[in-house]
């Protein structure tokens, strides 16, 4: 499938001394960067190049604009005097001087500030207190410890979309990349990729999340644009420097199938904004399915990666350290890809032929665009020191992707138990059941279409593997089932109509006239 694959393009400098990761999975799934964080930054590119008439339409490449918007986070987190200033002061006036007084003086990252704007668009001081409570309270991980720069408001709509910043002591801001750290530029192309992008972008249309320039907003929306200068719709200027996301397959399965359950959930219908964290929690899952798809491709094991999933049960079972094992396994996957991604150099007819360091070198950074590398040694030694350096670089953030990601999504935990186990919660079920049920399934038949879409394991059909090998009995799966469709029950999803029949059902689904 050498075909499928896109050249990096060797003009850009991405400060990377060697090319391994990103030649399997691109540049780059990071383990800072959350799934709610990889949707925002998402929502920002499709903003901004939908005010271009670009969106979803670019398959290959990708240069876009931002937003700042430093007025309103430093009004929403850069602010910590504003309660005290509505008690202290008895009047509006004294209020709003002493205020804009603070904020002009604590803001960081804007030249001049002035915020005094704000005053002739409340009707008093405590509806502006109000609202920016509000905003605070519906922030999106607004309990972190992180600094204000990187904080971000619940995405209302276009004129809550901006980047990750650091705000430097002189004033100044820069573009970051800790939890903007271009996983949402992934996500931003496989959803081009995919070809599903003219059906994807009329859904975020109407949720009113993005919208074309100059287009009327939502409500919310327009309360968020209140707390922003006139001007707040310009684009921050980006150096030249600025690089390019690099996504290598130019077409997957795994791209196709992020869109289908994207279009599921919003065929659901939810009202206003309850997709969205559904939205963001499948697309944990979809980019977990991806890291683990193209490690077992590098590693050339046709059989998809599965994961057994835990019902949890009163007392420990058989399944939690199937669930265990299964999760190590997994998360072991991507550290074996890279392994072997550079072994299959060292068997290649090229490296065979090497007679000299210089020779080996010269393989390796034409491979993988390796810069640092020592000066004695042996082609053997070159290699085996790479290797070892390539293993370290990732296991620093790549390489604990899958372990971080399926927490966060709710897939993993090591509740009640030394190991970390698959066990998937509440909510994160309740996502694939919209994103799997269009109206109803026979319980069978929804545990047969998860496996086939996500590899999970829960009940004995799916779990022949362990039971043929006598790793399990069937009794074991069978009551794994039980649980899970107790657990469903409970959420209202299960409606059992006899002793033989048990259907899952989505209570979004609308018959359609």
């Amino acid at each position: 499938m050498k075909t499928n694959i896109l050249e990096k393009d060797k003009a850009v400098n991405y400060d990377t001394d060697m090319w391994v990761d990103e030649a399997i999975w691109g540049h780059r799934l990071y383990d800072e960067q959350t799934p709610w964080l990889t949707f925002l930054e998402f929502l920002g590119i499709l903003q901004t190049e939908l005010e271009q008439d670009k969106a979803l339409a670019e398959p290959n490449s990708l240069k876009y604009n931002s937003y700042s918007r430093l007025y309103l986070r430093n009004i929403l987190f850069n602010n910590p005097q504003l309660e005290a200033i509505y008690t202290e002061y008895d009047h509006d006036d004294d209020r709003w001087k002493q205020w804009l007084k603070i904020i002009a003086e604590k803001s960081g990252g804007i030249e001049s500030a002035d915020f005094s704007y704000l005053e002739k668009r409340f009707t008093s001081f405590r509806d502006f207190v109000e609202v920016v409570k509000f905003l605070q309270s519906t922030a999106i991980e607004g309990d972190s410890n992180k600094r204000w720069s990187s904080k971000f408001v619940f995405p209302y709509g276009p004129d809550c979309l901006y980047e990750d910043l650091r705000v430097t002591d002189k004033g100044g801001a820069n573009n970051d990349r800790r939890f903007f750290a271009r996983t949402g530029e992934l996500l931003y192309l496989m959803l081009c990729r995919s070809e599903k992008g003219a059906e994807i972008l009329p859904h975020l249309q109407k949720i009113g999340i993005v919208s074309p320039k100059n287009f009327p907003t939502n409500k919310w929306n327009q309360l968020v644009a209140m707390l922003q200068p006139e001007n707040h719709r310009q684009y921050r200027e980006k150096s030249s420097s600025s690089k390019p996301p690099y996504l290598p397959y130019i077409k997957l399965p795994e791209y196709d199938n992020l869109a289908n359950d994207w279009l599921n959930l919003f065929n659901c219908n939810l009202p206003n904004y309850d997709v969205l964290p559904h939205l963001v929690t499948i697309t944990g899952l979809h980019l977990l399915l991806y890291l683990l798809h193209r490690a077992k491709a590098i590693l050339n094991e046709p059989i998809p990666p599965t994961f057994v999933l835990e019902i949890v049960a009163s007392k420990k079972t058989l399944v939690r350290d199937l669930a265990s094992d299964s999760y190590s396994e997994n998360n072991g996957l991507s550290v074996k890809a890279i392994q072997a991604k550079i072994h299959s150099i060292g068997e290649s007819a090229e490296w065979q032929k090497c007679q000299n360091i210089s020779e080996a070198i010269s393989i390796l950074r034409t491979e993988f665009f390796w810069t640092e590398h020592k000066s004695s040694g042996t082609p053997q030694t070159i290699l085996e020191d790479f290797s070892q350096k390539a293993i370290a670089g990732h296991k620093q953030h790549l390489g604990k992707f899958h372990s971080n990601w399926a927490k966060e999504i709710g897939l993993s935990s090591s509740k009640g138990s030394r190991r970390i186990r698959y066990t998937p919660t509440d909510f994160l079920l309740k996502t694939l059941v919209l994103c799997s049920v269009p109206k109803r399934l026979e319980f069978q038949e929804f545990l047969t279409i998860l496996y086939e879409k996500y590899g999970f394991i829960i009940g004995e059909q799916q779990a022949q593997k362990f039971i043929v090998t006598g790793e399990a009995d069937k009794t074991t799966f069978f009551e794994n089932k039980q649980r899970l469709e107790n657990r469903l029950t409970s959420l209202g999803l299960v409606k059992r109509l006899s002793d033989a029949c048990a259907y899952v059902q989505n209570p979004f689904y609308r018959e359609i006239n």
